[in-house]
């Protein structure tokens, strides 16, 4: 007899009582907000708890809220299936498909140990040239947690362990806890430069256009330009310094890489085209806006071309689960996100706190907005999710306070992601890093916590100003 699928039922406990209590809390007030849009707010704050607590996974998640929301009759039909025909969205999947190019044609690792055999003679400078790998594949890699787990990881794992480096051991200290932090806040910073580097960056996309805030590629990469570089170089110092390993010096290492690409052998031609094909979309990206393609264009002709030349076959396509997963429950709270807006919650919202703040200064609004969004992170298992709940709110409320939109509209899109420097469940590459075992919760936690001062100093402050000489606000 075939078993049943397992369901947390008791995930299910919170959100319910929580949507009731905000279903039957709506106001019956005519100046208050609508109706509809606080029913909305109700499924939304539900599917949202629900996401953290995860009495399914987020996918079947968001399908019962789909359900909801349209049973409910708070939103019909035809308009909560839009969702499904976003157009970032779509550029999400097929970024995903062409993250799977380079893990499967092995480009990806052939790159990271090319690095390690140039500048790994040092811990300190192989930190470096794990991050630049990072940084290169970033701008065509939406999946943080595919670059940190599926291309690097492994080879960390495998480099600390030929310096007996190993938590099972005890030995972790040796190089292996400093290298697997490193990369985390490496791979944080290189997904707040591009706005291709995570998978919520095309949502804020999404949620700044529908407050009237049109952000590019190129234009979101040269705000995150300054405050990036400055936090790829310091970053890795400074936890060289708060964590040090105990290997400083590394000559093996380029040995081991040398030996790791004699197995790989010569550059094989499904690399050689993958690698032309990854440039290919990163210049279409880049002055796209110019020649008229779309950003989602310019994806599906990287996928089309990644299929026209066998690098992946179809069956890739379909099993990469990651996408189509992220297509699904992406859609449906973009909906709802959407739909907090047009049913008139968010501009109630935005009002509200705006009148609260009335007469402050808009830059103090735009710190205390940022460091809200940044702490509150704590509250939450997933970026995404953390977005698609106070993204929208958050820019309504700072424009309303006078705030240069595009100046909040980026700087809350840069915080989305490195407001992951918080917690070990913070983001989809943090439960793979931590669970390696090389770094405590302890220090986790007291490490990212001085981090994340840095980051709000650095971003805020010299971003802003950078953002300013540029002539983005």
């Amino acid at each position: 007899m075939k078993k049943l699928e397992s369901v947390n039922y008791k995930g299910f406990i919170w959100p319910v009582i929580i949507g009731l209590i905000l279903w039957f809390m709506t106001p019956i007030k005519p100046t208050a907000v609508p109706v509809a849009g606080w029913h909305m707010f109700a499924l939304f704050v539900t599917t949202i708890i629900a996401c953290i607590t995860r009495p399914l996974p987020i996918g079947g998640v968001s399908i019962i809220a789909f359900a909801l929301t349209v049973l409910t009759k708070t939103v019909p039909m035809e308009k909560a299936i839009v969702g499904f025909g976003n157009a970032s969205i779509w550029m999400i999947a097929m970024a995903f498909f062409i993250a799977r190019g380079f893990i499967k044609t092995g480009l990806g690792r052939r790159i990271a140990l090319n690095f390690v055999k140039a500048f790994g003679k040092r811990t300190l400078g192989l930190a470096y040239s794990l991050i630049g790998v990072d940084l290169i594949l970033a701008p065509a890699t939406p999946s943080n947690t595919a670059r940190a787990g599926g291309v690097l990881y492994p080879i960390i794992e495998s480099l600390s362990q030929s310096f007996g480096s190993d938590p099972k051991k005890g030995t972790e200290r040796k190089i292996g806890s400093f290298l697997i932090f490193a990369e985390y806040h490496g791979d944080m910073i290189t997904a707040a430069m591009f706005m291709t580097a995570m998978a919520a960056n095309p949502l804020v996309q999404t949620l700044a256009k529908s407050n009237g805030v049109n952000i590019t590629w190129v234009g979101w990469f040269l705000a995150a330009l300054v405050p990036g570089i400055i936090s790829l170089i310091i970053v890795p110092w400074l936890i060289y310094k708060m964590y040090p390993p105990e290997i400083k010096e590394t000559p093996n290492a380029k040995q081991w890489a040398e030996d790791e690409l004699s197995k790989m052998g010569a550059m094989t031609l499904p690399e050689k085209l993958m690698a032309v094909i990854f440039v290919i979309a990163l210049v279409l990206w880049i002055v796209g806006s110019f020649i008229g393609i779309d950003a989602t264009l310019a994806a599906f002709i990287a996928l089309g071309l990644l299929l026209l030349c066998g690098v992946l076959s179809w069956q890739d396509v379909l099993h990469e689960t990651g996408a189509w997963n992220t297509l699904t429950w992406f859609s449906v709270l973009v909906m709802m996100a959407g739909q907090l807006t047009t049913l008139g919650f968010i501009p109630w919202l935005s009002k509200t706190v705006g009148n609260s703040l009335h007469g402050m200064n808009w830059i103090l609004v735009l710190v205390i907005l940022i460091i809200a969004y940044f702490y509150s992170h704590y509250l939450f298992a997933s970026s995404t999710a953390h977005v698609t709940a106070m993204y929208s709110a958050f820019l309504a409320v700072a424009i309303s306070a006078h705030v240069p939109p595009m100046l909040a509209a980026l700087m809350l899109g840069f915080f989305g992601n490195l407001m992951a420097s918080t917690t070990h469940y913070a983001s989809g590459p943090a439960p793979v890093l931590f669970g390696s075992g090389y770094v405590p919760q302890s220090k986790w936690w007291s490490l990212n916590f001085v981090l994340g001062i840095f980051y709000l100093v650095v971003w805020i402050g010299i971003g802003s100003l950078w953002m300013k000489v540029i002539g983005m606000w």
